[in-house]
């Protein structure tokens, strides 16, 4: 069996900073290292509409600009899948067959759709679809029998889910899938990205991010907002990291490097930190900094966005290969899920040979 990843993100806008640390950096740098056999990258439409029925436009729209993301980072449609979840109908069957798998009680367990069930205030409005979307992002795994999913912590009870229905399938009708693991993010900063203002997570609807193809000047002008130390009131007082935004941001993003280039006064953060704390540093001169070391990592980005969008329709050829491709893993799997459940109806010979004889000596 070989190593095998499977990752991919909602179409809910432009991916952010959040997205970056959580899981885009990582995925270029395992594309690169090539120690896996094969990496799927999927945009996840499907789930996106679990709560975006009545606006599949805004859905629609969205594709492409995951899309740019994706390649504008780094990830190479030659050394991975990458697919639009829709364009594979095959996991619409498999979700189907995995739902005889999970209780409704144990569906309502789940810490992860709980929370995201009181961010949208559903209350006992919540589309059937939202609800049962951890059975389709098992399926989603499932279908190219991934060994490993990159992902932030919040996702390990999706993850634990996927291997209980994984366990259950092959338990009951013979070991044909394969129970993934997580990949949690190696910079623990990088678990959970909080937002500009000090809110918990870095969210689109929450208005705190900064985007992945946001200018140099957005850029700046949203680093001038970031939370810091609301007693760090003088220059002179002391400061605290903890709960500091900026500091935050540079401990997920600055480097050594970043400190010659761009602030030769320090050799890296910790002495930054250990000024800012005992009291002398502004939170301006900071700021200052962290923009420029945002806008040295997102100038290479903007830049291969700005080559791709010059040519969309090479693109969308790039998602429908990719789906192609991803499609006929997904057939094959489905060929062996209903040999395992004999429902293979038209293939099996020997089913058809017997209810032959066995209608023959009825006669």
């Amino acid at each position: 069996m070989g190593k095998i990843i499977l990752t991919g993100d909602r179409p809910t806008g432009r991916l952010h900073l959040g997205h970056y640390v959580g899981s885009l950096r990582r995925r270029v740098e395992l594309q690169n290292e090539g120690d896996y056999d094969k990496m799927f990258v999927f945009i996840a439409d499907v789930q996106a509409l679990t709560d975006n029925a009545d606006n599949p436009e805004k859905v629609r729209q969205n594709i492409i600009e995951v899309a740019l993301d994706y390649l504008s980072v780094g990830l190479d449609p030659s050394k991975i899948t990458l697919f639009i979840q829709s364009m594979i109908p095959e996991l619409a069957e498999l979700t189907v067959y995995f739902m005889n798998l999970v209780s409704v009680a144990r569906l309502q367990r789940n810490p992860t759709v709980k929370t995201e069930m009181a961010m949208r205030n559903f209350g006992q409005g919540v589309p059937a679809g939202f609800f049962t979307y951890p059975i389709s992002q098992a399926a989603d795994i499932a279908f190219c029998k991934a060994t490993t999913v990159p992902a932030g912590e919040d996702q390990e009870p999706m993850l634990e889910l996927c291997r209980e229905i994984v366990r259950r399938f092959n338990t009951t009708y013979g070991e044909v899938l394969v129970e993934p693991q997580i990949m949690l993010p190696e910079n623990k900063v990088c678990l959970r990205l909080p937002g500009l203002d000090g809110g918990a997570k870095m969210s689109k609807s929450l208005g705190n991010c900064i985007y992945l193809s946001d200018t140099a000047k957005e850029v700046e002008l949203k680093v001038k907002t970031a939370y810091t130390d609301p007693e760090h009131i003088r220059v002179e007082d002391p400061g605290h990291v903890e709960g500091n935004i900026v500091m935050t941001y540079l401990d997920a993003f600055s480097t050594d490097d970043d400190f010659a280039e761009f602030w030769p006064e320090y050799k890296n953060l910790d002495e930054v930190k250990e000024h800012y704390c005992r009291g002398g540093l502004g939170d301006m001169k900071c700021k200052k900094f962290l923009t420029k070391v945002l806008n040295s990592r997102l100038e290479p980005i903007r830049r291969r966005r700005h080559e791709f969008e010059k040519d969309i329709p090479e693109v969308y050829n790039i998602l429908k290969k990719g789906s192609e491709a991803a499609r006929e893993v997904a057939a094959q799997t489905l060929h062996e899920v209903r040999e395992a459940m004999r429902i293979n109806y038209f293939d099996d010979a020997e089913l058809i040979r017997k209810q032959s004889e066995k209608y023959s000596e009825n006669g």
